[in-house]
């Protein structure tokens, strides 16, 4: 299935994709699949961020080629920092270049969404805690960024988190084409298979420190190409099976 969240009409409703239209749901997906006879045509509606994450547990340093880019060190075990929920962007908004920062980069990652209350997983039943994938857009000042510090400030700022424009369960994580566009031209060019922490071991490490609710998502690194935004550029993510999140740079 395809989960949407969608405004029409001032109301936010959440819906399955279906081609160009969306099965109406009574309530959140999160919280079970309950149809209505209710259809809306996609070109009717505004497409939100598919999940409004309580928490956003971010993988850095997760793919070889660019750790390289970044001259930094390849981790013994994952690197990881939090966005806060203000940094949440809908598909189609704004990212908005902050002051303080002289360079503003994309990094199109693979997202995974947690589908049930998950702590202390076992490696083996990771994937059964997954309600399905989508993408991010981890942007970050990298002017702002410290070697072998804290991330949280460079990667936080308002509208430093898009995602969308679904989620799906029907991909397979671990071998899916990832690439990103920036005005056009081809950045970022890779496959999920060259990820070093796998998801499941990512989903059992975090849930051991901490429980994951349903709803929580795990952004899960980028790999290289890398490179800042200007004023008035248009970035593209996409990822096979899961569609292209476009955002353009204020």
């Amino acid at each position: 299935m395809r989960y949407v969240r969608f405004i029409k009409n001032g109301r936010i409703g959440y819906g399955l994709l279906e081609g160009e239209g969306i099965e109406v749901l009574e309530r959140n997906f999160l919280d079970g699949i309950f149809e209505t006879d209710e259809k809306v045509r996609l070109e009717d509606v505004r497409l939100l961020s598919p999940v409004s994450p309580g928490k956003a547990l971010c993988i850095g340093l997760n793919y070889r080629e660019h750790i390289g880019e970044l001259e930094m060190d390849r981790p013994e075990k994952p690197v990881v920092f939090i966005k806060p929920t203000t940094a949440l962007l809908n598909p189609g908004e704004h990212i908005i270049r902050p002051e303080m920062s002289k360079r503003v980069d994309y990094e199109a990652e693979l997202c995974v969404v947690i589908g049930r209350k998950a702590k202390d997983v076992k490696i083996e039943d990771a994937y059964s805690y997954v309600l399905g994938y989508t993408i991010a857009n981890d942007v970050t000042a990298r002017d702002l960024q410290e070697k072998g510090g804290q991330w949280t400030i460079c990667k936080g700022f308002d509208t430093f988190m898009p995602i969308g424009p679904y989620i799906s369960d029907e991909v397979n994580p671990g071998n899916l084409h990832i690439q990103s566009r920036l005005n056009g031209k081809v950045m970022q060019d890779a496959d999920t298979s060259l990820l070093i922490f796998k998801i499941d071991y990512l989903i059992s490490s975090l849930s051991s420190v901490m429980t994951l609710e349903k709803g929580d998502v795990i952004l899960t690194g980028t790999p290289k190409g890398v490179s800042p935004m200007a004023k008035g550029d248009v970035i593209e993510c996409e990822i096979e099976g899961l569609g292209i999140l476009k955002n353009t740079v204020l």
